[in-house]
């Protein structure tokens, strides 16, 4: 494949990183400071997909390096379809969030706004940065910037809570990259000389000379020091972390910071291994277990759970493992599966986050045995919630469903009635955990004797356009992307070609 020097995917990753400084220059001027948010996010938005003729009409990378460490080792960028992929879907949604987040922030009166908009910023620079990554040592220092640069959001509130969740965020995560990955990348390096990602993997072409158990470990330090995907036993932190404010939840904890720990999970399994060595050491069956009990058990976790952003954690914890399975089931249509719920499923979490903190603004409820009746009194915010239940579940003609078509194409590919079952299973418990919030919101009537302090005769209650529009369009883009996958599994198909 040909490459293309350029120096826009440098801008791509700058360029909200620019926008925090100047966020941070007019952080008296709230109308302003809130207004470079969104402008940043749009060049962001603009540069990115600026790419996609070159990407996907040319078939083309676009390269650009900084400066050499040490032989085989640089700080250098490389656009492809899959960084491409994962890029798009985090700029059009961080421009989302930045509205939602003037909504939501305003209507709590959070407090160090400035500090929050402009942390949001560098961590899209790092996302981007991890998107862009054109080698294991660059995308290792943009992960490892954007645990630290989300670490203030996590622990926002500042309340006992918040402290406790922030710091087990950051020791699982910062925990996770310094005991296994570390050791990983060190060992990638010794053994092949070079942390390159190559498209027909690094290890292949050393195989030979290599012990396949220690092929087994390195990948197994991968796949642990990755946390942020969230595989368990390494998920606790994504519960303890729903403490920040809503817009961080959703922005980081259902794409950015999650989907960074599985797109560089894909990374490996696709560029520095490859299909064919995964399957010749036996790990993809290894990723496949692990993957297949995270959708399974947290998927129970989240039936348990009565607090609505608690319940929303524990399916992201399940649904990011859809991808991982996917990719490693090595089949054609499992792969292009995992690869395009990265996309499918950002839009339809996003949604689902973006209800809770609607209604919290509007109602101050964050229990599930709250909601009775609320979908009359918020119809927009629960209509968009049960679009991104549909997708959740896999039912048409959302997103969801077009993922859930491939990953159960792609176990019979594999022969596999285990992973099949699997993908029926969690559907069921996708339904069981999602379908009672429905319920309860349009047909239960309200709590008018509830336990709880407050309940729904407020006649004043109302949604907050500033937060309606937002999820009201991710809502519809998951409509879309069910109706019209075409160019996402154009995308993915060229990722694994």
């Amino acid at each position: 494949m040909e490459t293309i020097v350029s120096i826009k995917p440098l801008f791509a990753v700058l360029v909200s990183a620019v926008g925090a400084l100047i966020i941070i220059g007019t952080g008296k001027k709230p109308n302003l400071r809130e207004s470079w948010s969104i402008i940043a996010g749009v060049l962001k938005l603009v540069i990115v997909l600026s790419m996609i003729p070159a990407v996907v009409y040319d078939k083309k990378t676009i390269s650009y390096s900084l400066f050499n460490i040490l032989p085989g080792i640089e700080i250098a960028f490389r656009v492809d379809a899959f960084g491409l992929l994962f890029a798009m879907g985090a700029s059009i949604l961080w421009i989302a969030t930045s509205f939602y987040s003037i909504g939501y922030m305003r209507s709590t009166k959070e407090h160090s706004q400035t500090r929050y908009f402009s942390c949001f910023a560098v961590a899209l620079s790092a996302t981007i940065g991890v998107a862009f990554s054109a080698n294991l040592f660059t995308m290792f220092l943009f992960y490892e910037v954007l645990t630290i640069i989300t670490y203030p959001l996590v622990a926002h509130k500042g309340t006992p809570e918040a402290k406790v969740g922030g710091r087990k965020y950051a020791i699982y995560l910062l925990g996770a990259a310094k005991a296994f990955l570390i050791a990983a990348i060190i060992l990638t390096y010794n053994l092949t000389g070079t942390l390159e990602f190559s498209k027909d993997g690094i290890f292949p072409a050393i195989v030979q000379s290599v012990n396949p158990e220690l092929l087994y470990i390195i990948f197994v330090l991968f796949l642990f020091g990755f946390a942020k995907s969230a595989v368990m036993p390494f998920h606790s932190w994504l519960p303890a972390a729903m403490v920040a404010p809503t817009p961080v939840s959703a922005l980081l904890h259902a794409v950015a910071v999650v989907k960074t720990g599985v797109f560089a999970i894909l990374r490996i399994i696709l560029f520095v291994f490859g299909s064919d060595l995964m399957m010749d050491i036996g790990v993809d069956v290894f990723v496949i277990t692990f993957a297949s009990f995270t959708i399974i058990a947290a998927s129970l976790i989240a039936l348990s759970r009565d607090n609505l952003k608690a319940r929303l954690a524990f399916s992201t914890i399940s649904q990011l493992s859809y991808i991982i399975l996917g990719v490693a089931l090595l089949t054609p249509s499992g792969m292009v599966g995992g690869i395009i719920h990265i996309t499918n499923h950002a839009f339809s979490k996003i949604t689902l986050f973006f209800c809770a903190g609607s209604i919290y603004v509007s109602s101050h409820k964050t229990e599930v045995s709250q909601l009775s009746g609320i979908g009359k009194k918020m119809p927009w915010t629960m209509a968009a919630f049960a679009i991104a239940t549909l997708s959740m579940i896999g039912i048409p003609p959302v997103s969801g469903f077009i993922t859930k078509w491939y990953l159960v194409i792609g176990s019979l590919e594999r022969h596999s009635l285990v992973v099949l079952i699997v993908l029926l299973v969690s559907s069921f418990l996708n339904a069981a955990y999602f379908v009672p919030i429905l319920y309860k919101a349009f047909f239960s009537k309200e709590n008018s004797n509830s336990e709880h302090i407050d309940s729904y005769d407020d006649e004043g209650l109302k949604e907050n356009p500033f937060l309606v529009v937002p999820l009201t369009i991710t809502a519809i883009m998951s409509v879309i992307l069910g109706l019209y996958p075409d160019f996402i599994v154009q995308l993915a198909e060229m990722v694994i070609k």
